[in-house]
């Protein structure tokens, strides 16, 4: 019996890394992540489950594209490298401390499902549902099956 997939949601500044730079490039390492709760939950993930692509920090953050986790979680070399934003001092190569995986393009949304669309639905999505969670920031977060199909319905 395999391990049911599951479904993720991953957010990135449009002008770090946006869908359209996923699309370019195929597949990309999802790097940066430098909270504990957003890590412990990438390494949760399997190749091969859903991931909603989230533009944040932008003038209409949401979904705008779906992606796949295309490897199995390892360690995310920028934390070993004294130049790059996210180098952690702590970090080892033989403890790192930040994991991460590939993610693979799958498509754009036929249109972007914006913040306050999916706001608009929050009783359906319910209270656990973190994107939309007063003082929830996490940058990866799980998506129940219902909740996807929820969000892709509105597509």
């Amino acid at each position: 019996m395999t391990a049911r997939k599951k479904t993720w949601l991953m957010k990135s500044e449009p002008t770090d890394f946006s869908i359209d730079d996923l699309e370019r490039v195929g597949t990309e390492p999802w790097t940066g992540v430098r909270n504990y709760q957003a890590r412990n939950f990438m390494r949760q993930m399997q190749v091969g489950d859903t991931v909603l692509f989230y533009h944040s920090n932008c003038d209409v953050p949401g979904i705008y594209g779906i992606g796949k986790v295309a490897s199995a979680p390892y360690p995310d070399p920028t934390q070993f490298m004294p130049t790059s934003k996210y180098f952690d001092e702590k970090a080892t190569q033989a403890q790192p401390r930040w994991d991460l995986v590939d993610v693979a393009y799958v498509r754009h949304l036929a249109r972007p499902l914006a913040l306050d669309e999916i706001r608009a639905h929050a009783d359906a999505l319910g209270e656990e549902f973190a994107l939309i969670r007063k003082g929830s920031r996490l940058s990866v977060l799980p998506v129940t099956a219902a909740q996807a199909k929820l969000l892709l319905s509105l597509e």
